[in-house]
This record gives C-alpha cells, structure tokens and sequence, in this order.
C-alpha cells in the first residue's frame, strides 16, 4: 500500500532487539522519524548509542522487531528483496568512514560501477561519472588507483559515488571519522550543497558535533532512546 507523505524514510514506534528471545540487547527503543527532500539531519551520539542500527532501519537494510518503516511511501514489510536491492542501487546513496573503494579498480571506475549495476549504459555511465568527479573537484584523478590518493580524496570519490545515481537519500556513518579537521568540515559542505542544490536527503550519523551548523535537524540517540536538540 502506498503511503502519501512528504517524507522520503519513516520510522513509526521502530525498536529493534538483537537476539529476539528478550535477553538480547535492545539497540533502538520506541523511535519515530521522518525525513524528506531538502534536509541534513545530523545523528549525535556514543558509539554503542545505535546510530548505525538507526541508518541500515531507515535504508531497508533490516526489518524492525516492532513498529514500522516506511521507505519512498511504502511499507518495508511490502517490498521484495529484489525491489530493496533496486531501491539501494538506484534511489539510496552510502558513504562511510571507511570509503570501501575498491582498489582494483580506478576513481572513474569506482563511480561508474554503481551506475553500471543499476544498467546504465556505459557511455552514459562515464560521462555521468566524470560530470561528478568534476563537482567535486577530483576529475584530475579520474584515472588513478585508490591507493595513490589521500584520504580526503578517498572521501570525495566516495561521495560522487553516492551521488552519481541521482539518490534521493543519502545515508552517511561518520564520514569525517577518518579525516583531519578541515577536510572533514569540507565533505559535510560538499554534502549541504548536494541537499539543497539537488533536493537530497542527506542524513548523517556522527561524533563530530561541528556539524551541528550545518544541520536543518540535530537529533541525539543514547542508549538506543533519541532526543530532539533542535530542528
């Protein structure tokens, strides 16, 4: 059943226990959310706090052990496996601290894979790619390996990667964790920019709380529970 809202993800009284037999731990308790186009929502808290268990709910990456998600106005429950590996390829950009480039293969290639899975034709694929590499300041390494780039660098093909496809939501798990301070600051601007310019949904789990000044939304989970700080 189609839900009409204005959001691009929702949780509704979302808890999840790892280990269902009620001994396990309870890594999100009772939360709702929603989220739509044009918002960066900032994610605070403790490692252990849930955050990551927070995101994968939002992409359709795992199911609840209660209450409900809704991802582009339809139930999770009500998608496919096949349809959830569509959503992730196509409407679902990732970036994480660890960049998981692959090293085989170049910075183009990098980016143009995931437009490839989709089935995008190559050409197409390319030009696309290297419009992103551009943006982002990195087409002049359009053609080298992972392991000959900083990590700043690393961080910026990890972005276009994400943004390549034209997603709507972006999910990002500290993606400044490996970077120095200023070019952390530069990637969450990098991301603002893709979020109003492109009317993404960008939403980003983090330690870092200069963030905060670039958030439409701050939200702090502990303990698996969320607070609102403002937005």
């Amino acid at each position: 059943m189609k839900v009409r809202t204005n959001t691009i993800t929702r949780l509704i009284n979302v808890s999840k226990r790892y280990d269902e037999t009620g001994r396990g731990t309870m890594a999100l308790k009772n939360i709702s959310f929603a989220a739509g186009p044009g918002e960066l929502i900032l994610l605070l808290g403790p490692s252990g706090s849930g955050k990551t268990t927070f995101l994968t709910l939002l992409a359709g990456m795992q199911r609840p052990t209660s209450g409900e998600v809704i991802l582009f106005e339809k139930h999770l429950a009500e998608y496919s496996q096949k349809e959830l590996q569509g959503l992730r390829a196509r409407r679902i950009g990732f970036i994480f601290q660890t960049f998981l480039l692959i090293e085989s293969l170049t910075v183009l290639q990098n980016v143009m894979m995931v437009m490839r899975f989709a089935g995008t034709a190559k050409d197409r694929s390319r030009m696309t790619a290297l419009t992103y590499l551009e943006k982002l300041g990195i087409i002049n390494l359009a053609d080298s390996f992972p392991s000959k780039i900083s990590q700043g660098e690393k961080q910026r093909v990890a972005i276009a990667r994400a943004l390549v496809n034209g997603a709507e939501l972006i999910i990002a798990d500290e993606p400044t964790g490996n970077l120095a301070s200023r070019q952390g600051m530069e990637i969450v601007e990098l991301l603002k920019r893709s979020c109003i310019d492109e009317n993404r949904c960008v939403i980003i789990a983090s330690h870092d709380e200069r963030i905060i000044s670039l958030a439409n939304r701050v939200l702090y989970l502990s303990d698996g529970e969320m607070q609102k700080i403002n937005g």
